[in-house]
């Protein structure tokens, strides 16, 4: 019995790891599937960025700001845009465009 309760658990686990990897290219705007270098992004999430969100992101690039329910990332390299994207509360992943205003 226990160890069917841990394999479904793995198995849960596993498939939910699994759609967070497939589910990560559909949020990253078409303008940056095609980056070669690296690019300023604004992260947007179904709600207030807090500050562990913030400090997840500076993993891969720099917080600029916030605003409403996005985060300003700048010098997000191309390799690392699937794995800003990967977080299930990533809602979409944009070129940040101009001041970022």
């Amino acid at each position: 019995m226990k160890l069917r309760i841990t394999l479904g658990v793995a198995i849960l686990y596993l498939g939910f790891q699994i759609h967070l990897f497939l589910a990560a290219p559909g949020k990253i705007a078409a303008e940056l599937q095609t980056a070669a270098e690296k690019v300023n992004v604004l992260v947007t999430l179904p709600f207030a960025p807090e500050r562990f969100h913030i400090l997840v992101f500076q993993r891969y690039g720099r917080v600029s700001g916030t605003r409403d329910h996005s985060i300003e990332l700048r010098g997000v390299a191309p390799d690392n845009l699937r794995a800003v994207a990967r977080p299930y509360w990533v809602s979409k992943v944009e070129l940040l465009r101009g001041d970022g205003s």
